[in-house]
């Protein structure tokens, strides 16, 4: 087990102490009225943690208190993770963007693609083109999530048992090859629709490989960045560290709700939102990327592959808003933010919700877990706690704390 500390003052950094207390108290605040049981927030700059503040409680009915070594479930913070292991076996020459998912999933052979209806009076076409590996990195490739209603695949996905996005008892294997017999949304390459695609890319990984995904990832990226908590499991000794998860109430308040099925390792392996990490796992993850791909002399990605995954892969330079499936993604969140390969990136921060500098990237996770790294202020940031939110907005006032620490 590490732990992250505190490496040098703010000052020193080129933060502003004073900022960063406003970053605290704001968040606290939350703390406070009963919103959030706990936080812990972390800012390094230049690779060194200028600041860390763990408040709170990480299981208020045993009141148990944030800390440093907290394990948290960072749900779709998973993603960029997944992306990175694919990422490994395309620099090894073993899978390439380009190449067709039925290569390696042949029940995508012959996908079908939503034109009109719904229900038993759908209507499909067969696919134009094929889904490749490309439009999975990028929530580009017809796939959706069953908790939208907002389109008629979606309610076939929820007729198939997929309203957590896992057939309930299933692995890996077996969900994906129901994701492979339900039409698409659209035309891969068309729109962008965040989805269970870091699933099916889990699955790839894993017919690549030979390995079960959790075995991958333990090899290949948590053993050699020192990600000494990270899993899709927890061991008996980890899991009194581990936070207990809370659910926004319509009043506002939190209450207690069932999470991932953490202890011992899980049937379904899940490369979209299967994982528990720790500050200090997420901040050797984030210092990889700050770094171009290297981190204390070992290189996972070459530097080339970083920035291909940090920047807009979205046609025409175009932003969430403008190409995400609509009325799903037809928000004022998604102005001015483009998408990588399973990563955000702030492409006009003129018209985000708060500021930010551009080719900052990063992503979140369903509990209002968070990070970002932001190679122009060499800057990366981390947020936890453990809230599934109704109302709960963290996000856009964040980032503006952050970034009016940042005076040099």
């Amino acid at each position: 087990m590490a732990q992250l500390r505190q490496e040098v003052d703010p000052g020193e950094a080129g933060l502003d102490a004073k900022a960063l207390d406003r970053l605290d108290q704001h968040l606290a605040h939350y703390v406070d009225e009963g919103r959030m049981p706990g936080f812990l927030v972390a800012v390094a700059r230049g690779g060194r943690v200028a600041h860390l503040t763990a408040h709170g409680h990480r299981d208020l009915a045993a009141g148990l208190p944030v800390e440093p070594d907290t394990l948290w479930r960072i749900y779709s913070m998973t993603k960029p993770v997944t992306a990175v292991a694919a990422l490994i076996l395309v620099e090894e020459g073993r899978l390439s963007l380009d190449d067709p998912v039925a290569r390696y999933l042949p029940a995508f052979a012959d996908a079908r693609v939503h034109v009109s209806g719904s229900g038993s009076g759908m209507v499909t076409r067969p696919a134009g083109q094929p889904m490749l590996i490309r439009h999975l990195m990028t929530h580009t490739a017809g796939l959706t999530f069953a908790f939208y209603h907002s389109h008629p695949v979606d309610a076939l996905y929820r007729e198939a048992g997929l309203e957590s996005s896992v057939v309930p008892g299933t692995t890996l294997a077996e969900t994906v090859d129901v994701y492979a017999s339900l039409p698409l949304q659209f035309e891969p390459g068309t729109q962008w629709n965040y989805s269970v695609a870091s699933n099916v890319l889990g699955r790839v990984i894993e017919v690549v490989s030979g390995k079960p995904l959790d075995t991958f990832f333990a090899e290949r990226v948590f053993g050699p960045l020192g990600m000494t908590d990270a899993g899709l499991s927890v061991t008996d000794e980890q899991a009194v560290r581990l936070s207990e998860l809370y659910g926004e109430k319509d009043d506002g308040g939190i209450e207690p709700v069932p999470g991932l099925p953490l202890r011992g390792r899980p049937r379904f392996l899940s490369g979209s939102g299967g994982m528990v990490a720790s500050a200090h796992d997420m901040h050797r993850f984030m210092e990889m990327l700050r770094r171009r791909g290297e981190l204390d002399g070992t290189r996972l990605l070459a530097p080339e592959t970083v920035d291909l995954m940090a920047r807009n892969h979205l046609p025409g330079g175009a932003d969430l808003r403008a190409f995400g499936s609509r009325p799903a993604h037809d928000e004022p969140n998604n102005d001015g933010v483009g998408f990588g390969l399973s990563v955000s990136v702030v492409i006009d921060p003129a018209r985000t919700l708060a500021p930010t500098s551009p080719g900052t990237f990063g992503w979140s996770g369903a509990a209002s877990t968070t990070f970002w790294v932001d190679p122009g202020h060499d800057l990366t940031v981390q947020f936890y706690t453990q809230v599934r939110p109704k109302s709960l907005k963290l996000n856009p006032d964040l980032r503006r704390l952050v970034h009016e620490a940042v005076v040099e």
